[in-house]
């Protein structure tokens, strides 16, 4: 596994970053999910097990070392059932990068 880019980002750079992340999160690994992530980061977790869709804006900070150091959200979080998801585990190659999800 490769590391992923590091600032300054271009728009290409941006999307391997943020496919990468996605590709970590879906492994549901914490030790992968955590490399990613300076020491000091925050995180608030809801294992619960409930199914959310989530409608808002996102803003990351990287410190030099392309670690993600701030990630902060304004999220609006609606609670939905399992048949409702649209994604079920890690995107397939034709949907990597797609932008937009179908809407419903």
């Amino acid at each position: 596994m490769s590391r992923p880019p590091v600032p300054p980002f271009t728009e290409e750079s941006a999307r391997v970053k943020v496919q990468a992340a996605e590709d970590a999160w879906n492994t549901c690994d914490p030790d992968r999910v955590a490399l990613a992530y300076t020491e000091d980061s925050v995180w608030r977790n809801d294992a619960t097990g409930r199914w959310w869709r989530g409608y808002g804006d996102e803003q990351w900070e990287f410190d030099a070392s392309g670690l993600t150091r701030r990630r902060e959200a304004s999220i609006n979080d609606v609670a939905i059932t399992e048949s409702e998801r649209r994604v079920f585990g890690p995107r397939s190659a034709e949907e990597r990068g797609v932008d937009v999800l179908p809407l419903r």
